[in-house]
């Protein structure tokens, strides 16, 4: 509370302005937060109204306070909705991606970029890495729901709210299932 009213007063009454600087300022709590273990949280689960497709998704805090919260447990159900939609998504994180899977993926763009001149042909196979990242790993994808969250990705989301909860918000791990796959 004494955040926003310093905020507030700051700002000169200006509402917005006041939510910017709340934002510059939490930034900098969100890097303290990040090292904090996490040890409760929530599961959650979206199954398609088909049911062809389910997913379950844990997602973890710091308190129990915060995974019992409303926007925590609702970002949780909309993560797993996400996941149910994107069947192409592998991973939480880049650095979960094993180095195999990236070798093998950047020797095929090399491949595909091989008639073009040489001088670019690795700016060309890291863009395509770059989009490929964006297909498998769910931080780096924008939410299905793009105009819900204003086009922000699942990390800006996940950013944002534990920003809003002042904890450390992790996706420690997901699992989609599917019929016929």
């Amino acid at each position: 509370m004494m955040d926003c009213k310093n905020a507030l007063t700051e700002a000169g009454g200006d509402g917005a302005k006041a939510e910017e600087i709340l934002r510059v300022k939490m930034g900098n709590k969100i890097g303290k937060l990040a090292g904090r273990e996490t040890s409760e949280g929530t599961v959650q689960a979206y199954v398609h109204a088909t049911g062809k497709v389910g997913v379950l998704v844990q997602v973890e805090c710091n308190t129990d306070f915060v995974a019992k919260n409303e926007d925590f447990v609702d970002f949780a159900k909309d993560l797993a909705l996400h996941i149910a939609a994107s069947p192409q998504t592998k991973y939480v994180t880049e650095e979960e991606i094993p180095q195999a899977d990236k070798d093998a993926e950047a020797r095929v763009f090399e491949q595909q970029a091989a008639d073009k001149p040489e001088n670019i042909r690795p700016k060309i196979v890291e863009g395509k890495l770059k989009a490929w990242y964006k297909d498998v790993v769910l931080l780096d994808q924008e939410h299905v729901n793009g105009d819900k969250h204003d086009g922000k990705t699942i990390e800006q989301l996940r950013a944002d709210l534990s920003a809003k909860t002042g904890e450390n918000v992790v996706i420690k791990r997901f699992t989609r299932f599917a019929v016929g796959e």
